[in-house]
């Protein structure tokens, strides 16, 4: 009977390892289209809006970040608990009731937080020191009202274990904005001539579209897909089920609003330095802003990668500790642990190596703006692996339980950020070059106390020396190899990566980038880095595991 019960335990110990890994292979799925995507949207836009159309755009979309991340964060990871808990005991009932209460709470919070957004814009673009930037918040607000509808559903199925809506309502989300929003803001300004903010706004305006779309997708989904099997629980009030709600995603809404806010504070802090500090015009300080933003973006399309290993973390360990089954809860972090580190050193590692070289082939059309940017992205890169890291960690401390500790540790390095700004900017020495370097030294803050308090309140205490060492030597030998590679190629070519054409440095880049995979995928292989349970539950995982001979 004892070794029953043990074979039983770990044959469910397994699946649900394999739940949060099939999970997070699906939203990582989801989310590559979805940066592919908005690559082919960001870099042509980034290219026809120049420096100081997309500080506009950028103003506009950080406003935009702080209301939907109050209304967002935390509320939608709390839907997922609770009906990833209901799920784990059988509650068919309660779990129907959390989502027909959430729904309304999420309707006005989205109906408030547009209404604010649309007749406050002139006032919000004034704040941030940038107040060319009202027409793109305007055309923005309605996404906040339709992005509170479609996180409550993107919460309930994720809940439930189905991340396959969540991915596809992403992806029908950012083609909307290539499809409209791209060609919209090109025809405004090349064929109608008129002024960069109202291209912004076209642009935005197919964030907008794409957002009522992805809303209408889940709502047939959920419609097409509702369950109609008959329950017996008796599921608790609405007055229960919203305190429970506010309970869990309070806490997690203010760790992640802080940095949204510190986010809009950080943007008129350097635009007012830059202006008052430095003696700049705002459109000066605007095109300096706009090639800090070039490098952020690209930083921002990577990190999403960390999104969907925590998004599917949480419901998944959280129905195992709700089942008191600690071993799976470790097993399903230490998992994620190794997923983030495969990803976020080898990503970080070739940003800093190719900073200038990446920021050329994306920004053909603007080849100073790109020489501009590229030491922005050569530090940030390194926040890149500090952003995958928080992500995680801030994931982990609120899967135990511990959601108030990431409000603090981000205000902390939120703070650090704005100081470090206000004085690093301010002095015409350093300019906007302080802007990542005291980005940089805010994840570094942020990350160092978090690991700190995962250590503290961890059953088995994590070691991070031996979770991190082999990617990071393999990152390492990586690293030298892009950069051999690169030099090498440029100087055959004839300069180096500032002086050759567009074209050979696209070639060489390339050429390079190829070169890293090849290299990393072996060093990854012959360190042993990936394990045969970190791809089982994947598309074709076994074929994988057999081919690599995965342990």
């Amino acid at each position: 009977m004892a070794e029953k019960k043990q074979a039983s335990e770990n044959k469910q110990n397994k699946q649900v390892k394999q739940s949060f890994l099939g999970g997070a292979a699906i939203l990582a799925g989801g989310a590559a289209i979805v940066k592919l995507i908005g690559a082919v949207y960001k870099i042509p836009l980034n290219n026809i809006l120049g420096e100081v159309g997309k500080t506009y755009f950028n103003t506009a979309y950080e406003i935009y970040n702080v209301l939907l991340t109050i209304s967002t964060a935390g509320l939608p990871l709390a839907i997922s608990r609770l009906t990833s808990q209901a799920r784990a005991r059988g509650r068919e009932n309660e779990k129907r009731k959390i989502f027909k209460t959430a729904i309304w709470l999420f309707f006005i919070l989205g109906l408030t937080g547009a209404v604010f957004m649309f007749f406050g814009a002139e006032n919000l673009a004034a704040f941030q020191n940038n107040s060319m930037a009202a027409q793109p918040i305007r055309a923005l607000a309605p996404a906040v009202f339709w992005v509170c509808l479609l996180a409550c559903m993107r919460g309930y199925t994720q809940g439930q274990g189905n991340m396959t809506p969540t991915a596809v309502s992403q992806i029908l989300e950012a083609l909307c904005k290539v499809c409209l929003g791209l060609p919209l803001a090109w025809y405004v300004l090349e064929i109608l001539n008129m002024p960069l903010e109202t291209g912004a706004a076209g642009a935005i305006l197919g964030v907008t579209v794409g957002t009522v779309l992805s809303a209408f997708f889940m709502t047939f989904y959920l419609f097409r897909h509702r369950d109609t099997r008959i329950a017996n629980d008796t599921p608790p009030g609405s007055g229960y089920l919203i305190s429970r709600i506010l309970a869990i995603g309070v806490p997690i809404t203010l760790s992640n609003s802080a940095m949204s806010v510190i986010t809009v504070m950080d943007t008129k802090i350097v635009m007012g330095r830059l202006q008052n500090g430095l003696g700049l015009t705002q459109l000066e300080a605007a095109a300096l802003k706009g090639q800090y933003n070039y490098a952020m973006d690209m930083i921002n399309m990577v990190v999403a990668f960390a999104y969907p290993v925590t998004i599917s973390l949480l419901p998944a360990a959280s129905a195992a500790l709700a089942r008191k089954e600690y071993q799976k809860t470790d097993d399903i972090i230490s998992s994620a642990f190794r997923v983030i580190a495969l990803l976020s050193f080898p990503a970080g590692v070739g940003l800093c190596v190719l900073s200038t070289p990446i920021m050329r082939l994306i920004l053909p059309a603007r080849p100073e703006a790109a020489l501009a940017a590229g030491p922005h992205l050569r530090v940030l890169a390194f926040s890149c692996i500090l952003i995958f890291l928080m992500v995680l960690t801030n994931a982990i401390l609120q899967t135990y339980g511990k959601e108030i500790i990431p409000i603090f540790t981000v205000i902390a390095g939120g703070l650090v950020k704005i100081t470090m700004n206000y004085i690093l900017v301010g002095n015409p020495m350093i300019s906007i070059h302080g802007a990542p370097i005291s980005t940089l030294c805010c994840y570094a803050a942020i990350v160092i106390l978090n690991f700190i308090f995962v250590w503290k309140y961890s059953p088995r205490k994590p070691r991070y020396l031996s979770m991190f060492a082999k990617p990071v030597l393999a990152s390492g030998i990586m690293g030298a190899a892009v950069w051999a590679s690169y030099g090498l190629t440029a100087r055959i070519m004839g300069g180096n990566a500032a002086t050759i054409s567009f074209s050979k440095n696209a070639l060489a880049t390339l050429f390079s980038i190829i070169i890293g995979m090849m290299i990393y995928f072996v060093c990854v292989i012959a360190l042993g880095i990936l394990r045969a349970d970190d791809v089982k539950s994947i598309p074709h995982g076994q074929t994988i595991i057999r081919v690599l001979r995965l342990k």
